[in-house]
């Protein structure tokens, strides 16, 4: 898929998967350092919002701005994925205060390969959002095209307020 940043073209090495889809198979690490699979994310509705790399202005505005909105729904999880180390994440969260919403670490590229997400020529992941039903079937997504670009937070969390 192509996409760009700053105007100039980039590709994720493929389509990430459509809504109605199962979400596939992946590991991650959380920031102790345990790994996380597709299935430990499941079992409540899920917003997951994958930035390019926390340590940049608008992957920290994203991740903050969900971190704000994570009191208002007592029974939906909510994830920030990068290719981030998880020394970075945790830094990156004292920091800036962030105790609600949970980082997840794709360094290894588990879930970018697999959701299709993955940038080679700079070894980040396409910005963009998911909502996950409680079984894993894609519900919601918001495919960033240019990656310094907010999403439409507004679209998102309003998916999940009529569909709890």
């Amino acid at each position: 898929m192509q996409i760009t940043r700053h105007a100039q073209p980039l590709d994720t090495i493929g389509t990430p998967p459509v809504i109605g889809t199962q979400l596939p198979q992946f590991t991650l690490k959380d920031a102790t350092g345990k790994s996380v699979t597709t299935a430990q994310l499941l079992g409540k509705p899920t917003l997951i919002s994958v930035v390019p790399d926390i340590d940049t202005r608008v992957c920290s505005i994203q991740t903050k701005h969900f971190n704000q909105a994570v009191d208002q729904f007592s029974d939906v999880t909510f994830y920030t994925i990068s290719t981030n180390t998880i020394e970075q994440q945790n830094n990156w969260c004292a920091a800036e205060g962030v105790k609600h919403m949970q980082l997840l670490s794709d360094e290894a590229l588990s879930f970018g390969k697999a959701m299709q997400l993955y940038i080679p020529s700079n070894n980040t992941l396409q910005r963009s959002i998911f909502i996950l039903t409680a079984d894993g079937t894609i519900a919601y997504t918001e495919l960033i095209i240019e990656q310094t670009n907010e999403p439409d937070y507004t679209a998102a969390l309003k998916f999940l307020k009529t569909a709890q």
